[in-house]
């Protein structure tokens, strides 16, 4: 459901992603990792067709999104690493306009946006401007608006941080459900322990390249570490300390 090929992205001197080829399967969670400047948000936000490569390929639910960005974009649903909506918009209004971008009809986008708010527990303050939202409800309202037109591949950038203990795990177990029903979830985290219970299979990068990639069994199996933890084997293919979990993070 996202295949990458050859992706690179150079500013000046400086290369942020460096040749970066992967897939992510129908029906599976990967888990994006690595530590602060390996290049994780900068493929994440060629993914999702906000900044262009400099070179490669990015082909997202059978579209290539240099050649397809519209038919690419519509098949994904993205979740950045800031939670940023419309401020002078209420929550509902914020939803019923991203359903309006993505083509849905008037009931169908009510219907959504009503369903995820009651999800996320923000019906109580639907009518409210979003101004008025403390950071993890600004969170779920970002997630909502990322789930609203039922994507087939989600693209989250450390969605968890921000959310309380109880939020963040109903959002694992979003991800879990949505994976067993066919989806495509890429999950960029900082906080090793969630992707190792949580992701099908992961890919860890440093320095702009994916060192190694599989599920935590295969990784153990390649690098002949029997017993060690995902945050073990992070540690020596970086070279580095784990990376610190971000403030708020559960």
């Amino acid at each position: 459901m996202i295949r990458i090929e050859g992706l690179t992205k150079k500013y000046g001197a400086l290369t942020a992603v460096d040749g970066l080829s992967l897939q992510v399967r129908r029906g599976e969670v990967y888990g994006f990792l690595g530590p602060n400047g390996a290049g994780k948000t900068t493929a994440i936000r060629i993914i999702t067709g906000l900044l262009k490569p400099t070179a490669g390929t990015i082909v997202v639910a059978g579209h290539d999104i240099a050649k397809e960005p519209e038919a690419a974009k519509r098949s994904l649903g993205y979740i950045a690493d800031e939670p940023r909506p419309y401020d002078k918009l209420t929550g509902r209004e914020f939803l019923l306009t991203i359903g309006a971008l993505y083509g849905l009809p008037e009931a169908k986008r009510r219907a959504r946006a009503d369903e995820l708010m009651e999800f996320f527990g923000l019906e109580a303050w639907a009518d409210e401007l979003s101004e008025s939202y403390s950071h993890g409800m600004r969170q779920k309202l970002m997630i909502a608006s990322a789930l609203l037109h039922e994507p087939e591949v989600i693209v989250a950038d450390e969605p968890l941080v921000g959310l309380d203990p109880a939020s963040a795990r109903k959002l694992r177990e979003l991800f879990r459900s949505l994976a067993t029903q066919g989806k495509t979830v890429l999950l960029a985290t900082h906080i090793l322990e969630i992707a190792e219970r949580l992701c099908d299979r992961v890919g860890i990068m440093g320095k702009g390249r994916l060192l190694e990639e599989g599920s935590v069994g295969e990784l153990r199996d390649r690098l002949k570490r029997p017993g060690q933890n995902l945050e073990e084997i992070f540690l020596e293919l970086t070279g580095g300390p784990a990376p610190e979990q971000p403030e708020g993070a559960p």
